[in-house]
């Protein structure tokens, strides 16, 4: 039987479900249980970093140093309204109104952060093409055993904070439905140059994904800890095995300070993860069997510090073997198998879960200098090399307990080109 809720409209609760469903009324009703006292953003902007995906240094740190994610956090799509290419005006108009969201939030995890990007959907209308600097295919599928859509929209926001109604807030005065936000008039909205598409809410903190595990995907018996940031039991946002921001960032060209953006959609189907593995396998296949085995991993591995201990224990060289020997081997044993030339992480990642349309999801949102490391890490996380020591996604990480649904490619301009870019801006 499922445990019974102590506070059923609890305020996080609330604001999540405000989250997803969106709109001014959800706004009103999100603002209403959070009622933050913010301060608002710079009157001048000229401080503020030229790299929109500069996050981290206006996100929190735990005792380990490792960056938090905020707690609130949406993907929105949109398509250009126009005919042909954009206008200076129009560009105008979209700049103004990013400008507004900066005024009225500080750019940090209290306040809001964000970044545009452009597919090459919307490259595609112009004559001349992205830089060679620029590696931005479309997205394809990237395993052989999955048949993702493609999403060719224009354009994707990203919006995050530890405030539900901020994230709704900076949605909404894009779309031109409030006047003003947190106290500051919203100059201008990009209403009749982008138009909404679609739009993916979600979280990632502990005790977030434990309240919304009433979903498709999630056993009845309501198995996710309170102390647990993700649906899967386990925490990711170890400092060490991500990249760093100057790592992912485009060095050279017109998009220089710039980066890549892959997004991706997952469905979670976590009966077996939770009601046939125990914890011995789930802590082998989502690390190591060594972490396993040696019992490094203490509930969601916050004990495990600033790395995951993958490399340290030499997990990576040991991949074969496992697979071999022990018939099963960890994700992130696998993905650690895609380093630069220092033995770096290729990739920074701010996901998020989620449990729009009742499911639960994750919305694996990664950032890298170029698509093609994405496309490696995902290869070496595909683990085919391993086929036959163990199955295709059967014991080999976890798998087989997702299914891409969607997948797409941004680029993220760095800020002075962030408002409708041609493909060579000066």
């Amino acid at each position: 039987m499922p445990r019974p809720r102590a506070d059923p409209i609890s305020r996080r609760d609330f604001v999540r479900s405000a989250v997803a469903i969106g709109g001014v009324a959800a706004l009103s009703a999100c603002l209403g249980r959070e009622s933050p006292d913010l301060a608002t953003g710079p009157d001048d902007l000229s401080a503020l970093p030229d790299r929109q995906h500069a996050w981290n240094a206006g996100l929190a740190t735990d005792e380990y140093g490792n960056h938090v994610a905020a707690r609130h956090q949406a993907v929105v799509l949109f398509d250009y309204a126009g005919e042909g290419t954009p206008t200076e005006a129009e560009r105008d108009r979209v700049e103004t109104a990013l400008r507004s969201l900066e005024r009225a939030y500080p750019r940090d995890h209290e306040g809001l952060l964000f970044t545009v990007g452009y597919s090459p959907t919307y490259f595609e209308r112009f004559d001349a093409s992205l830089p060679e600097s620029v590696d931005l295919p479309a997205p394809e599928a990237l395993a052989p055993f999955e048949d993702p859509d493609f999403d060719a929209a224009d354009v994707v926001v990203h919006l995050a904070s530890d405030y539900g109604s901020v994230v709704l807030g900076a949605e909404e005065a894009l779309r031109g439905e409030v006047d003003s936000l947190n106290g500051v008039d919203v100059e201008t909205s990009v209403a009749g140059v982008l138009e909404r598409v679609d739009r993916r809410t979600g979280f990632n903190g502990d005790g977030l994904p434990a309240d919304h595990q009433d979903v498709q995907g999630v056993p009845d018996s309501e198995p996710v800890d309170e102390d647990a940031p993700m649906y899967m039991g386990f925490k990711s946002n170890f400092s060490k095995n991500q990249a760093t921001e100057d790592a992912v960032t485009i060095a050279d060209g017109p998009f220089a300070g710039g980066t890549t953006q892959h997004v991706s959609q997952l469905h979670l189907n976590l009966q077996q993860w939770y009601e046939q593995d125990d914890r011995y396998h789930r802590v082998a296949t989502m690390f190591c069997p060594a972490h396993a085995e040696e019992g490094l991993v203490e509930g969601a591995g916050d004990n495990l510090g600033e790395t995951d201990q993958i490399a340290e224990r030499g997990c990576p060289a040991h991949t074969e073997r496992d697979a071999r020997e022990a018939g099963v081997v960890g994700h992130s044993q696998k993905s650690a198998r895609a380093r630069d030339a220092d033995g770096n992480p290729l990739l920074l990642r701010r996901d998020f879960d989620s449990a729009d349309d009742d499911r639960a999801q994750l919305h694996f949102v990664a950032l890298q200098e170029a698509i093609s490391d994405f496309v490696e890490t995902r290869e070496a996380m595909n683990g085919t090399d391993l086929d036959g020591a163990v199955g295709q996604r059967q014991n080999n990480g976890i798998l087989q307990y997702m299914q891409v649904v969607r997948r797409g490619n941004y680029l993220v301009p760095p800020r002075r080109h962030r408002s409708l870019p041609t493909p060579s801006p000066t």
